[in-house]
């Protein structure tokens, strides 16, 4: 089972810092931008790697890997389609304002179907 949908980013602005129990797939549409992804294999993050993104990319994120997605374009929207697998999807995130290597205590919500609309 999967989910998509469509997500738009304003210019300059990030999605939370968070992950969930789920593989994700982004296609970019429109725009450019960062994605930093932090790995499950240390006790925290680590120093997120940096990918850029830009129209026409694709990129995964796998199950529990921390992760944000950044509009780094300070006049455009980014706009992605997202491929999640596995819904319902339960999300953690951070609520402290730290970079995806920093990531304090993950709090748990909800499991949702869709989110960042």
């Amino acid at each position: 089972t999967v989910e998509v949908w469509l997500q738009t980013i304003s210019a300059g602005q990030r999605t939370p810092i968070h992950r969930h129990s789920c593989e994700e797939v982004f296609v970019v549409l429109k725009g450019r931008g960062t994605l930093l992804l932090g790995s499950t294999s240390l006790p925290y993050p680590g120093t997120p790697q940096e990918i850029p993104v830009f129209q026409n990319s694709t990129f995964t994120v796998p199950i529990n890997y921390p992760h944000q997605v950044w509009n780094s374009d300070e006049h455009e929207d980014l706009q992605v389609l997202v491929i999640i697998s596995r819904p319902p999807v339960k999300i953690l995130f951070s609520t402290e304002k730290k970079t995806v290597s920093k990531v304090g205590k993950w709090h748990s919500v909800l499991f949702w179907t869709i989110f960042f609309l």
